[in-house]
């Protein structure tokens, strides 16, 4: 095992004693996913996670960032000192037709940022729209899967892509609703139970 392994596996573990019955900040970076543009206040999946498992979750999400953005955001939201940091980003890239390239590296150095603080870091798969969309089948960007490889962390699937192709759980094209943001809140927090984060 290199040092980067022993490192990696050393905040895994203080991250699950940390999270047992405890009341741990968290972090949720992102874009408007995440700040929870088209529902009310309250109703975004920072909040809805906070509520179902009591831990202290900090909203990082502002509406319309791009993953270029949200790298210059992070370093002050860091200083709140976060045992846990959930990255949603990526969105705005694609819809602003941004080289796939620069949204890799932007989100290699938001997650280089967090690790190098052996904070645990879990990334969230985006969807990108494609032709398919228009007709309620959404798709991951597979860049996700490549880079939760490189950086050895927790990637979540299918969560955003299953809400935003459903009719009943999105405000808009591209926004969940308060239902939406409700799901995602749950299946993140079990994913994370199943991580070692409860």
């Amino acid at each position: 095992m290199n040092r980067r392994q022993f490192l990696v596996l050393f905040a895994a573990l203080l991250a699950s004693a940390c999270y047992k019955g405890s009341k741990s900040t968290v972090l949720c970076l992102g874009d408007s996913l995440t700040a929870g543009y088209g529902a009310a206040k309250g109703e975004d999946y920072p909040t809805q996670l906070a509520d179902i498992t009591g831990w202290k979750v900090i909203n990082g999400g502002v509406s319309g960032d791009t993953s270029e953005q949200a790298l210059g955001r992070l370093p002050p939201l860091m200083a709140q000192e976060p045992k846990l940091v959930i990255v949603s980003i990526g969105g705005n890239d694609f819809l602003q037709r941004q080289p796939e390239s620069s949204t890799r590296v932007n989100i290699g150095k938001i997650l280089d940022i967090i690790q190098s603080a052996n904070i645990p870091v879990v990334l969230v798969a985006i969807p990108y729209f494609t032709t398919g969309a228009l007709i309620g089948r959404v798709s991951e960007h597979p860049l996700y899967d490549d880079i939760a490889a490189q950086h050895r962390i927790p990637l979540l699937k299918g969560a955003w892509a299953d809400i935003l192709g459903d009719k009943k759980l999105k405000s808009d094209t591209v926004h969940a609703n308060a239902a939406g943001y409700r799901q995602f809140a749950e299946e993140l927090a079990d994913f994370l139970a199943d991580e070692g984060f409860r």
